[in-house]
C-alpha cells in the first residue's frame, strides 16, 4: 500500500449480519485494516443515510445507530464507539464545495450500520476518527462519481474514502440463510461490473442500468450500488483495483468488494 496515499474502498456490507458473520470478507477487511496505521481519518458514504441535501456528519462522538429490524438480538447490543472529527468534517465539506458540490454539516448524525458494520472488521481497534457522508436522494451515478472525485485529494492527506453498499441487493429474492445455490443473474452482473472496473471503463459503468446484464434485477433501486461510484471517483485512473472477496450469501447477495491503493 502506498505509504502516503490512503486507500479508496468499495465495501459490500450486504446486511447487518456481516457484523456477527464476518465470513471471508470480514477476514480480508481485518487484514487490510492492519495496514491503516497512520491514516488520519475515514470518510464513509452509506445508502442508509439518504438526505435531500448533502450532509457531512460532524459530531465529535457519533453514536452507533441500529437502523434495522428483525435481526438477532445480539446485533442491537453492538457498538462502534469511534471518535468523530468536526475538523475533518469541515475539510470534507470544503473539498466538496471546491468541486462545486454544496454540502452542510450535521452535528447530530451518528453511524448507521452501513458505516459501523464493515468498520468493526476493518478497524476493530476503533482508533481512527470516522466521518459519515450522506447519499443525496435521487442521486445519479454521475453525481456519486463527482462526489468521489471531489474527495479524491483527501487521500493524499491520509484520509480513507469508503463507499459502503452492496454489489447486488435484491432483497425481494431472499429465500433464507440456508440457500447456497447462486442465482445465475448474480454471477453475470458481478462479472460484468468487475471487468468494467478493472478496465476503468467509467462510461460503461455510469450506464450500467441499460448495459449491465440483469442490472435492474440485481438492483431494483440503486442506492446500494451508488457508493461504488463514490469509491470509483476517489480512485486514480492509473491505480490497479484489487478484488477483496467474491462470496455470494443466500444465493443472491454478492459481497464482492474492491480496493484501490
Amino acid at each position: 500500500m502506498n505509504k502516503k496515499r490512503a486507500p479508496a474502498l468499495f465495501v459490500s456490507h450486504g446486511s447487518p449480519m456481516l457484523a456477527i458473520e464476518p465470513g471471508p470478507l470480514g477476514a480480508q477487511l481485518k487484514q487490510l485494516g492492519q495496514c491503516l496505521d497512520g491514516v488520519r481519518g475515514i470518510v464513509v458514504v452509506s445508502p442508509h443515510w439518504q438526505t435531500q441535501e448533502l450532509f457531512v456528519g460532524s459530531h465529535p462522538k457519533p453514536v452507533t445507530i441500529h437502523d434495522f429490524g428483525g435481526f438477532p438480538k445480539v446485533l442491537y447490543t453492538l457498538s462502534y464507539p469511534a471518535q468523530g472529527s468536526p475538523d475533518l468534517a469541515k475539510r470534507v465539506r470544503q473539498a466538496l464545495q471546491v468541486a462545486g458540490i454544496s454540502a452542510q454539516l450535521d452535528p447530530d448524525r451518528g453511524l448507521d450500520h452501513g458505516v459501523w458494520v464493515p468498520l468493526m472488521h476493518l478497524r476493530p481497534e476503533v482508533d481512527i476518527p470516522v466521518v459519515p457522508l450522506s447519499l443525496p436522494e435521487n442521486a445519479t451515478p454521475e453525481q456519486a462519481l463527482a462526489m468521489g472525485e471531489a474527495l479524491a485529494p483527501l487521500r493524499e492527506e491520509g484520509i480513507v474514502i469508503i463507499g459502503s453498499g452492496s454489489m447486488t441487493h435484491n432483497l425481494f429474492e431472499f429465500r433464507g440463510p440456508s440457500v447456497t445455490q447462486i442465482e445465475p443473474y448474480v454471477t453475470a452482473f458481478v462479472d460484468w461490473v468487475r471487468s468494467a472496473v478493472a478496465r476503468h471503463d467509467t462510461e460503461k459503468l455510469l450506464n450500467y442500468r441499460t448495459q449491465a446484464p440483469h442490472a435492474v434485477r440485481a438492483h431494483p433501486t440503486d442506492e446500494h450500488f451508488l457508493p461504488l461510484f463514490v469509491a470509483l471517483g476517489a480512485a486514480r485512473s492509473q491505480e490497479l483495483v484489487e478484488v477483496l472477496e467474491k462470496e455470494v450469501r443466500y444465493g443472491m447477495l454478492s459481497m464482492e468488494s474492491y480496493i484501490w491503493a
